[in-house]
């Protein structure tokens, strides 16, 4: 009797269960369409004349079933739709560099060159359809956190990022001043993945930084020694270095400032042995500014870079100004996060010879190689649209696209301490031989 009377009081509250929950169900679903707006009246849905024929009815079909028969009404947001379409059009293309921007990622974009914007200060880059870390900037949350270079960011804020774009990335992990983000990363070489919280900061990009400094290397061991300028060093020699972290909306004028400087002083120190420009992790940017920096080694009328496109064909940009470093021994620094134009200034600089030599070594590791051009335009209403419109090459008509630039000097990193730059060494040693 008892086993009876259980068996029903088991059912009387599954029972009771499934009918408080078809009753807050229902009201749920009555709530959301008493509350539901459909779409509202359609504008400027005529299309230009230039464009073929297009039968539009299988998406206006595909729109008014979403809107009659979807279940939740609150997701039915005709802006969200319309961007989400608009995204679709472009992947379709099946080009990860023409992409439809929405404010807040165009916005995001417009920061990161104008270089202040808030976030973590990590370079990122895709692999796989993995996100993974280029490098975290000096200084920064995301350094000060853990973050390395070469960790792929499995999760942010639980959310997994496999086959994220980089755009909607980046929009996940920037936030205001003082707010925290944690990202679930898998260290290069670990097996398992860490959750680490960072909290964002307003992060500050120097495009442009540099130094000059005395030198001492052990030739036999390939080991050099790095004092500051003034620091008294006997038997030392002097090199010159300028880090360029993207060619951004202030790069030429910060580039400006610390070629003046090191103009003046590679003049009357004939000790400098010649000049280090490091591309390392640096993702590209515009194009004027690739061949602006590339000028100011290169003699007026050098070819830069050649530029194809469908309605020009190929066309070359040249040098067009006096440059203050035409006959400064060069070296250029590279690895796989050097992309775009900053494979343009190294193709440029290698390309060109002078008295049967390259203008510039390339140290490093093979470049990231993205041989092709974007044009960014604003939409209106905050949103942007990047398109690819040309590809381009160095000036022997080398296509880097997928392949990158392989350094003339191979030099790797040193894993166990990344402290150590090898790179670097390597290319002062290339400048005192």
């Amino acid at each position: 009797m008892r086993i009876k009377l259980k068996a029903l009081q088991i059912i009387l509250v599954i029972g009771i269960a499934t009918l408080t929950g078809y009753f807050f169900g229902v009201n749920q679903v009555k709530v959301s369409w008493k509350n539901y707006q459909p779409s509202a009246y359609i504008t400027n849905k005529e299309a230009p004349s230039n464009i073929q024929s297009v039968d539009f009815s299988l998406f206006w079909n595909v729109w008014e079933r979403l809107e009659r028969s979807y279940y939740d009404k609150s997701k039915l947001d005709p802006q969200k739709m319309l961007s989400g379409a608009i995204t679709g059009m472009t992947q379709s293309l099946e080009d990860p560099y023409t992409m439809f921007l929405p404010p807040k990622q165009n916005t995001n974009f417009k920061d990161g060159l104008a270089g202040q914007f808030s976030g973590i200060g990590a370079e990122l880059g895709t692999k796989d359809k993995q996100i993974i870390v280029i490098a975290p900037l000096n200084g920064s949350p995301a350094e000060k956190a853990g973050i390395k270079a070469g960790d792929t960011i499995l999760k942010v804020d639980g959310e997994a990022t496999f086959d994220w774009t980089l755009p909607f990335t980046v929009e996940k992990i920037r936030g205001p001043k003082g707010t925290t983000v944690t990202l679930s990363v898998l260290h290069k070489g670990a097996s398992r993945a860490s959750d680490i919280r960072i909290t964002r900061d307003i992060i500050t990009v120097k495009s442009v930084t540099g130094w000059v400094k005395n030198v001492k290397c052990q030739m036999s061991n390939v080991k050099c020694q790095i004092a500051e300028e003034n620091e008294k060093c006997d038997n030392c020699s002097k090199v010159a270095y300028i880090r360029l972290s993207q060619f951004g909306d202030s790069t030429n004028k910060d580039w400006q400032s610390i070629v003046n400087e090191f103009s003046l002083k590679i003049q009357k120190d004939k000790n400098i042995k010649g000049l280090i420009i490091d591309l390392r992790n640096n993702p590209g940017g515009y194009l004027t500014d690739a061949v602006y920096i590339s000028s100011e080694f290169l003699r007026q009328g050098a070819p830069v870079v050649l530029e194809e496109n469908p309605q020009k064909g190929r066309i070359t940009l040249s040098v067009t100004r006096k440059g203050l470093m035409e006959e400064v021994p060069l070296v250029v620094l590279i690895n796989k996060g050097s992309a775009s134009a900053s494979e343009i200034v190294s193709g440029a600089l290698r390309d060109n010879k002078v008295n049967g030599k390259s203008r510039a070594i390339l140290v490093g590791e093979t470049s990231f190689g993205k041989g092709t051009i974007q044009q960014a335009d604003d939409l209106g209403r905050g949103a942007g649209l990047h398109v690819t419109v040309a590809k381009w090459l160095t000036p022997n008509g080398t296509w880097v696209n997928g392949t990158g630039l392989k350094p003339d000097i191979e030099a790797a990193m040193d894993e166990k301490d990344p402290s150590h730059d090898l790179q670097l060494e390597k290319a002062i040693l290339e400048l005192l031989e």
